[in-house]
């Protein structure tokens, strides 16, 4: 992994992320978790807010783990409770190593729009491999650019002041709650884990999530 960090070195040392950010982000590692609640700037699918089940997603885009998931069970679990609008999922950004990277992927998806943002980072999740075999800014600036983004407009969008602040403090907030790996689950607050498993198995989601509804 530290040959794929100095490839990406030419752009994190122009990025705006400060050493006490990532220091706090380095926090974070793939599996693990633990308590969800409220959090600024939460992005969403599914059912309105304050529908009766909210589902949180603690994922990386350069988590390994998350790319399994969302692979393998999220097309499932968005059939069946997403489309269906019978629950509110939310993703919630906690970059994982590399982390200049990772949080480079969080912003291009902040940037391309709220509307064009899961596209963003369900390709990233899907051609996670490209990190590695190319280099991470050639993947992160090909999924910028088939979102619309110039490539002037993506080295902005990584050095964004602002956004890093903003990206920052959802990963305090995330940390604050408890959360310290990836991806980690949560049905209305209480973690759902399945043990050995790539992130919670649609199995065991669905007996939480069904139990949620099933209340009066």
């Amino acid at each position: 992994m530290a040959k794929t960090e100095s490839r990406f070195s030419r752009m994190s040392r122009r990025a705006a992320i400060t050493g006490a950010a990532m220091a706090t982000m380095a926090l974070a590692a793939c599996g693990g978790g633990a308590k969800g609640g409220a959090a600024e700037g939460d992005m969403a699918l599914g059912a309105p807010e304050g529908a009766k089940v909210t589902v949180v997603e603690y994922a990386s885009v350069t988590c390994p783990h998350c790319a399994v998931w969302q692979e393998k069970t999220w097309p499932g679990f968005k059939a069946k409770y997403v489309d269906t609008n019978q629950v509110r999922y939310i993703f919630r950004e906690l970059p994982t190593p590399p982390i200049d990277v990772a949080s480079a992927g969080f912003l291009v998806a902040r940037c391309a729009g709220e509307d064009k943002y899961f596209d963003v980072i369900h390709q990233l999740m899907a051609t996670q491999q490209q990190m590695i075999t190319t280099s991470p800014r050639d993947w992160l600036l090909r999924t910028a650019q088939a979102a619309g983004l110039s490539e002037q407009q993506f080295e902005d969008c990584v050095r964004d002041k602002d956004a890093v602040a903003a990206l920052e403090q959802r990963i305090r907030a995330a940390q604050a709650q408890g959360v310290s790996g990836t991806p980690s689950f949560f049905v209305n607050g209480t973690a759902v884990i399945t043990p050995g498993g790539e992130g919670a198995s649609l199995e065991d989601l669905s007996t939480a999530i069904d139990a949620e509804l099933a209340k009066g």
